[in-house]
């Protein structure tokens, strides 16, 4: 397959799946609050949303790397998680919904790690840039969520799970064309995970990105219910979601040199940074103006943790342990520490409102001492000493 060939089908991967993240995460809360849902009840069950990757990502990259191919997986994972996601429609109690919520959620979370693996392979052999790649991913997270906010001033939220449903069949539709790279797979026990968390490097990326990642707990669950109880339209919030999201597409436009210059370690440090930067802004006002200005840092937030990831673990990690760093790197620092935070926001929102989101930019202050140490410590090097 040619490079070009491979990069536009793992565009139209990630626009297919961001389709689904970009009605999941802005809108998914109000479902849950038209269900008469709690600001609690809400803050566990995202609480369950990460801590349900604790177990899910470990499996799927073990199940992924004794195989050694991708493309299989993602089909089988994009087809289950569409089936789960249809049976919430006629749920009401919180027990119910959160069973069904650790089930779409660990299948859909399970995904999201054997994706990234396979574009940082197809990276890697064919030199693409991966920032233009993903971009994709981005641009079609604002013309859902913008869309499915002008919805929303007509619809009820009950057509959401519908909607996600339709977003990860596309993506399984999407996974059939994907590149069918390998690694050769064997009989014999895959090389031990072990070493990469005994390896102080890694635990530095992990805990930097964890505590990025928890800094954002806030902001996921309750920033939409919070921006409507502020007074701001169904659209106007569909386009402050998008408009952060533009911000990062123009990061990712320019990622090779954002990369090169910066390296995975100065990327993590200048996502915390604007993090300290961003929550203080946002915990200080309800104004759109501010709120507008605040939402141009998800490019640091988000779009450079990401790339910092993403560009961190090939480097650090031996191909035969990549689709298990991956998972790893989504079980402890995207579930692990925001899952057990989750449950806090939301007792901290229903408390301070607003104000809890001092309390993120104290978490993205934490982040950026970790990257800065990260930067000082690791210099290129695969963390297993393979």
């Amino acid at each position: 397959m040619t490079a070009n060939r491979a990069a536009l089908r793992l565009a139209a991967y990630y626009a297919a799946i961001f389709s689904a993240v970009g009605i999941q995460i802005p809108f998914w809360p109000l479902w849950l609050k038209e269900r008469g849902l709690s600001a609690t009840e809400i803050g566990l069950l995202m609480a369950a949303t990460y801590m349900t990757r604790i177990v899910a990502n470990p499996l799927v990259g073990h199940w992924v790397d004794h195989r050694g191919d991708r493309k299989r997986p993602m089909l089988i994972l994009a087809l289950a998680g569409a089936a789960c996601w249809l049976l919430f429609p006629p749920l009401h109690s919180f027990t119910a919904i959160l069973v069904v919520t650790v089930l779409a959620v660990g299948l859909f979370a399970g995904l999201m790690p054997v994706g990234d693996s396979l574009a940082m392979m197809m990276v890697h052999l064919h030199q693409l840039d991966y920032g233009r790649v993903r971009l994709w991913g981005s641009l079609a997270f604002i013309v859902t969520a913008t869309l499915v906010g002008r919805v929303l001033e007509d619809w009820s939220p009950t057509i959401l799970p519908w909607l996600i449903a339709a977003g990860l069949l596309l993506t399984a539709a999407s996974c059939t064309s994907l590149p069918d790279a390998r690694i050769p797979s064997s009989d014999s026990k895959p090389p031990p995970v072990m070493p990469l968390l005994k390896s102080p490097a890694f635990l530095l990326f992990i805990g930097a990105m964890a505590l990025n990642q928890a800094a954002h707990t806030v902001y996921y669950a309750f920033a939409t219910i919070h921006w409507k109880a502020a007074g701001l339209s169904d659209t106007v919030i569909g386009l402050l979601w998008s408009e952060g999201v533009v911000a990062e597409i123009l990061l990712f436009m320019v990622s090779n040199r954002v990369v090169a210059k910066l390296g995975p370690g100065g990327l993590l440090l200048a996502a915390a940074l604007g993090g300290v930067l961003r929550w203080i802004v946002l915990g200080a006002c309800a104004d759109l103006t501010w709120i507008a200005a605040s939402q141009i840092l998800h490019a640091a937030t988000f779009g450079c943790a990401h790339l910092g990831a993403m560009h961190f673990l090939p480097r650090a990690v031996p191909p035969a342990l990549s689709v298990r760093a991956q998972g790893l790197y989504a079980a402890l620092a995207i579930g692990l520490l925001p899952g057990l935070i989750t449950p806090l926001s939301g007792r901290l929102y229903d408390s301070l409102g607003g104000s809890a989101f001092f309390a993120m930019a104290g978490l993205s202050a934490g982040s950026a001492v970790l990257a800065w140490m990260l930067g000082r410590r690791w210099h290129g090097e695969f963390v297993t000493g393979s």
